[in-house]
């Protein structure tokens, strides 16, 4: 039983630190797109949306995605997908794509805005941080109070009574 006090905590810290990896990754990615000074000129090659949720009593989660195309400066075309973009870029509009070079491109069709990114990954940090100390905080504490009141799990079955603050407690 123990096992699931300690299984469960940390898969969900697994989780929550492969998505501060993910965060902390695009966000240099797009830095890198800004600060390499390379623009072309792309398309908006498709738009769409993409929804979660909904069943039941939950609230829907509707994502935009953007598809540009453009031409990098050795000649190469890039197409990439971007989420939550402008709504305002439709099908057959012409944008400014930033981009830095290398064996994979990494672009963007985002304005260069250094301060949203910041606000936008450190947020995402935060809200992560405070579930991984959740977790970390969840396991520290039933290991303590496994070893306070004897529940280790070895008992082997002989019934063990403790006495803590006046109440008669049976393992």
């Amino acid at each position: 039983m123990d096992l699931l006090f300690y299984l469960v905590p940390s898969l969900i810290l697994a989780v929550v630190l492969f998505g501060a990896y993910s965060v902390v990754r695009r966000s240099l990615q797009i830095r890198s797109a800004w600060k390499s000074g390379l623009t072309a000129e792309g398309r908006c090659l498709r738009m769409f949306t993409t929804t979660h949720g909904g069943s039941g009593d939950s609230s829907v989660s509707t994502t935009l995605h953007h598809v540009y195309e453009f031409t990098a400066r050795d000649g190469r075309t890039v197409r990439f997908e971007e989420e939550d973009g402008p709504a305002t870029n439709l099908e057959g509009d012409f944008v400014t794509v930033y981009y830095a070079e290398g064996r994979d491109v990494v672009a963007t069709a985002k304005a260069p805005s250094r301060a949203r990114l910041a606000t936008s990954t450190g947020a995402s940090l935060v809200f992560l941080g405070v579930a991984a100390v959740f977790c970390v905080g969840f396991m520290v504490t039933h290991n303590q109070m496994s070893d306070e009141f004897g529940f280790d799990g070895d008992t082997g079955g002989t019934s063990d009574t403790f006495v803590v603050d006046g109440v008669t407690m049976t393992p």
